[in-house]
């Protein structure tokens, strides 16, 4: 059974109107009462990896329930309009770090992604405020150089994967942490799930600290591949014989194109216990909130880094992980970079909201900012907190921007949205393509209007022009031009 929201949500996606509409309930504004003199909030915020728009069963997944997340999202609000920071993991990641969107980010792909020594974070801005500041799980931006290493970039304690390639591995012989005043390597159990021990540190995190404000960032790992997951979480998926019960499921052998993924007898069996498992230690983080009595202190964010992915067995046609939506990972299409977004906070954010708002990862600096009383540098994203708490102003982008250069499909894209306008460039070594698509009538983009609207063409494209700047390094430009 379908969790009651998932029915706005679907009726939402059937017909976005013109303008974007909000049906969050009526809430009193925190952040103006002069009479609550609270502390500022503890924030959390949990990074799903390569999980698809359709990958929740209160964004309509069939194969499978996430019963915590769909309790989250009646508890706090649903968002069905939010989007990545880019179509894979680095930029995505830069862009929730630094509030740049992809017009202006230093890194727009996953080479070279390391944070320097001048970038303003979102750690550091809440450090400077008075948060303790925590992350568990995989950080990806010290992938060339120290500078980005989490101890510098305003992180007081952490666990977890450096970088990217380490990360696809689950079962390590050795992960990285905050001690001794800088981020060294430690051995750990080769048999732990790296995953448990993240949510542990994440627990202990919010014990140790629950008499000061906190930011917790959850970059978990989960769901990409490898699709491998200890076997009390995929046994619910498999018969007494050992049998997938989700049928048909072709075994993954190994290695794929990274190389580097195990082999899985079942992977769409896994693939439904590695998000059965994120859901459940969700809730024991939600848990242990309401436990320690700071359910009206904490505000919680969860969506994911970008759509879902079809590498190293997994199978995104099979469970619909990316809903409605045309394209996964590495497109540009809104199945590449429309992701789910789940907010809760009971002090902050109404119970029961569904909103179709546009908004995207490199709004969540300023909003955090904003809710903790930090200082910000001039940034792309502004602040949502009023549509969280949906009292006070909500802030339209004048546009959303992205563009990916793809070496592994020899393709560069770029995608801009103004309103319900949608256009996406493609170049390939044989063509451009130009595509404009309505999403208020067409969510999918199967139906090109580029030819029936040249002129909205022509002001898309000099839109680009106006929020994009050149990447400074050659790896991210546009090889085709």
């Amino acid at each position: 059974m379908h969790h009651p929201l998932f029915a706005h949500v679907q009726a939402l996606l059937i017909a976005l109107a013109a303008t974007a509409v909000s049906v969050l309930p009526a809430h009193a504004d925190p952040l103006d009462d002069p009479q609550d003199e609270r502390r500022p909030p503890n924030l959390i915020f949990i990074l799903a990896d390569d999980l698809g728009y359709g990958d929740l069963s209160v964004y309509g997944q069939k194969r499978f329930t996430t019963p915590r997340l769909d309790r989250m999202a009646e508890e706090g609000a649903l968002f069905s309009a939010f989007y990545a920071g880019n179509t894979v993991c680095a930029p995505s990641r830069w862009s929730l770090m630094t509030g740049a969107h992809m017009g202006s980010a230093l890194v727009r792909g996953n080479a070279g992604a390391s944070l320097r020594e001048e970038d303003r974070t979102l750690p550091k801005a809440l450090k400077q405020a008075g948060y303790a500041t925590g992350m568990f799980g995989k950080w990806g931006l010290a992938e060339d150089n120290e500078s980005g290493l989490p101890h510098l970039q305003g992180f007081d304690a952490f666990l977890g994967y450096l970088r990217h390639v380490h990360a696809h591995s689950y079962y390590t012989d050795h992960l990285f942490a905050i001690q001794n005043g800088g981020t060294e390597r430690i051995d750990v159990d080769t048999t732990q799930y790296t995953h448990e021990l993240f949510v542990e540190e994440a627990l202990d995190f919010i014990e140790a600290n629950q008499e000061e404000p906190f930011f917790l960032y959850l970059p978990f790992a989960l769901v990409h591949a490898e699709l491998l997951v200890p076997e009390e979480d995929i046994a619910p998926f498999r018969d007494e014989n050992g049998r997938s019960l989700l049928l048909p499921d072709p075994p993954f052998p190994c290695c794929g194109v990274i190389g580097t993924y195990r082999g899985q007898p079942t992977p769409h069996a896994a693939h439904a216990a590695m998000v059965t498992r994120l859901d459940r230690d969700i809730g024991r983080i939600l848990d242990r909130i309401e436990e320690l009595g700071l359910g009206e202190d904490t505000i919680v964010l969860f969506t994911s880094d970008n759509g879902p992915h079809g590498e190293g067995g997994a199978d995104p046609g099979y469970f619909e992980s990316n809903g409605p939506l045309r394209g996964i990972k590495r497109d540009l299409y809104e199945g590449g970079i429309r992701v789910p977004m789940i907010a809760w906070g009971p002090g902050y954010v109404p119970s029961g909201g569904v909103s179709d708002h546009p908004w995207a990862m490199w709004d969540i600096f300023p909003t955090f900012a904003e809710f903790a009383g930090a200082d910000t540098p001039p940034m792309d994203g502004l602040s949502m907190t009023g549509l969280l708490t949906n009292a006070g102003p909500v802030p339209m982008h004048r546009a959303l921007y992205w563009e990916h250069r793809n070496n592994m499909e020899a393709r560069y894209s770029q995608a801009v949205r103004r309103g319900d306008w949608k256009l996406l460039r493609v170049w390939t070594p044989e063509r451009h393509v130009t595509e404009l698509y309505d999403l208020s009538r067409d969510i999918g983009e199967y139906h090109d209007l580029s030819e029936r609207y040249p002129d909205v063409v022509r002001r898309l494209e000099a839109l680009i022009e106006e929020v994009r700047t050149e990447p400074e390094m050659d790896v991210f430009k546009n090889p085709y031009e």
